[in-house]
């Protein structure tokens, strides 16, 4: 299985509170997102915090083709390897969650431990019937539908702003780099994004992980995927999709609070 080759990302690198003490995060965003998505969530690590923006997402380069996870984490893995941080807390939230699974399971020196944020796998049937259909609307509308289609994602009458400025990002999007996305999440032969083959690519995974997520449902399945010892999932209630921004602190806090355990 071959990946695109590497592309230099666009990044942010923050240093801890304590320079070297504590394991890097690395928080990678999700389907039409860019590093900012994480801006809520600074004021409250103390951890040395790096931010990338995915190929084809932000101001990192746009090749013509490699927007499965596993090309998106061999970019990061390059990264990582540049940067030296040492073993790193991966943090993904969505298509995110893809990327720094594929990371641990293809590159799992780099990776310390995992933390999916109502990550983009483990689509059950009817999630599965609905995507061609959704993927031959995105072509034909263009990142208008993205733009609807992430629109929906905040809960009801609440968080104007960040539904604005998701909203805004999609719309900037190049459509063809958001079908890709979903390609290859859900659709090409080595996608892991439907449930039989996230139960598989899954199973890999050799690190800790931290589950959080705003549906039970999904939070269950996690859990049925686990077999590290110190893994755990955590359910944030009357959130909508993007709760890392919903409610920064409270997930800083879980995720610090964590680490102090594994």
């Amino acid at each position: 299985m071959t990946t695109s080759p590497p592309v230099r990302l666009h990044h942010t690198d923050r240093p801890g509170v304590i320079p070297g003490k504590l394991p890097a995060l690395l928080l990678v965003h999700g389907w039409g997102g860019d590093g900012e998505d994480w801006a809520p969530t600074l004021p409250y690590w103390r951890h040395r915090v790096i931010v990338p923006d995915l190929r084809g997402h932000g101001r990192s380069p746009r090749p013509g083709n490699g927007y499965g996870p596993r090309d998106f984490a061999a970019d990061l893995a390059e990264l990582l390897r540049g940067l030296a941080p040492g073993p790193v807390v991966a943090v993904g939230h969505s298509m995110g969650g893809q990327a720094v699974t594929a990371l641990a399971v293809e590159h799992p020196y780099l990776v310390r431990a995992l933390v999916v944020v109502d990550p983009a796998y483990g689509a059950d049937e009817a999630e599965a019937l609905r995507i061609p259909g959704q993927q031959e609307e995105l072509r034909r509308e263009g990142s208008e539908w993205a733009a609807r289609f992430v629109a929906g994602a905040f809960q009801p009458g609440a968080h104007d702003e960040l539904r604005d400025r998701q909203r805004k990002l999609m719309a900037a999007m190049d459509p063809d780099v958001l079908a890709r996305c979903r390609d290859g999440m859900y659709l090409a032969p080595d996608a892991f994004g439907l449930r039989p083959a996230t139960r598989a690519y899954l199973a890999r995974r050799t690190h800790p992980v931290l589950g959080v997520y705003s549906n039970a449902p999904a939070a269950d399945f996690e859990r049925g995927t686990l077999t590290h010892p110190a893994s755990h999932v955590e359910i944030f209630e009357n959130c909508g999709h993007f709760l890392h921004e919903e409610r920064p602190r409270d997930f800083a806090e879980l995720v610090e609070r964590w680490l102090t355990e594994v």
